[in-house]
């Protein structure tokens, strides 16, 4: 007489949930870190946007305009990532659809009367996520 044997095919349910835990930790890591990510590439982009103007505004202000304004400098009023206004003190950009990191920040590009400029990011709550301003335009 013969018997069969039968071999165990599949997980258990304790092997599942294991996975399903290290799964969860890695995700309660990396979500965090994602969205810091993300703050960060959008105020970089936001800078970029606004960058663009320095030179239309220094081609204004060395031929005696006396308005400038965005339209003279060459930049949209909004854009994907800003809303950008352009006066005499220099190009400020207001972050549009951003992370709650980062809700209400303000990047400005401000030129002096020597023709310097300087960079400066504002309205960015918790040191934290202070840390997250683009490297040449610190948070101030």
């Amino acid at each position: 007489m013969k018997t069969m044997t039968q071999k165990q095919q599949g997980f258990t349910l304790i092997e599942l949930m294991i996975v399903v835990a290290i799964i969860g930790i890695l995700a309660a890591i990396a979500l965090p870190a994602y969205s810091n990510y993300q703050a960060s590439s959008k105020l970089t982009a936001a800078l970029a946007e606004i960058s663009a103007g320095k030179t239309g505004y220094e081609v204004a202000a060395n031929s005696g305009e006396t308005t400038i304004n965005n339209a003279t400098v060459g930049l949209q009023t909004t854009t994907g990532n800003c809303t950008i206004l352009t006066d005499s003190s220099g190009i400020l950009c207001t972050v549009l659809n951003a992370p709650t990191q980062i809700a209400g920040a303000t990047i400005k590009w401000t030129r002096d009367a020597n023709g310097s400029w300087s960079c400066a990011t504002q309205g960015i709550t918790g040191a934290d996520n202070q840390a997250l301003a683009p490297k040449s335009c610190p948070f101030s």
